[in-house]
């Protein structure tokens, strides 16, 4: 039912209580909710519908090579304050800059509760996650969760659809470019999920 709470609002309640527990003192206000994802964005693009005259038939491109490049974002949806970096994969290597980017956006005296799905970069052994933050992952098989997922959909339709992209240099060029375009109100008006708020 639309506006419901889903089942996983529980698991965030709990986190939250979790968390003033281990950081007496502190308020709803000082506990600062982010959600993070990675978008693989590459030269087998996406098509998006387009404008034409009715009755017509618009033909678009259809790229089949192998360059990627992967964009590490993570957002607060309260503020649309947000942390992002490109990198040629996915690897526990790269989750950790992550996790110290988005530490430092985290403001001062507050702790945020990173909510991430389970993919094995996520759960390796080899992160070293921030005092300021703690993981909270979601439940398997659940994106619509996670609502960075919108942002990747917003990209692909409004930046990165319909198009041929030279290699690697080019993608990061753009996929750079389209994020830069994404400004915090913006960021927030993507990533509004009521039940988040009704979870503090």
């Amino acid at each position: 039912m639309a506006g419901t709470r889903p089942p996983f609002a529980r698991e965030l309640k709990q986190e939250l209580e979790a968390a003033r527990g281990e950081h007496p003192g502190q308020s709803a206000r000082s506990i600062e909710w982010w959600f993070q994802d990675e978008a693989r964005i590459g030269q087998q693009g996406t098509l998006t519908s387009v404008w034409a005259e009715k009755g017509s038939r618009p033909e678009a491109v259809k790229q089949t090579e192998y360059e990627w490049v992967y964009l590490y974002a993570a957002v607060n949806p309260a503020t649309g304050a947000s942390s992002a970096m490109l990198a040629p994969t996915v690897n526990a290597h790269y989750m950790n800059e992550h996790l110290r980017f988005i530490s430092r956006q985290v403001a001062p005296g507050s702790h945020a509760i990173l909510v991430l799905d389970q993919a094995g970069w996520h759960v390796a052994k080899a992160l070293r996650v921030p005092d300021n933050v703690t993981l909270l992952h979601l439940p398997p098989y659940s994106p619509k969760l996670n609502p960075v997922e919108r942002v990747w959909a917003y990209m692909r339709s409004h930046y990165l659809g319909n198009r041929v992209f030279k290699d690697y240099d080019e993608l990061f060029d753009v996929a750079r470019d389209a994020w830069n375009k994404l400004d915090e109100p913006r960021l927030k008006s993507i990533c509004h999920t009521a039940w988040i708020e009704r979870a503090n």
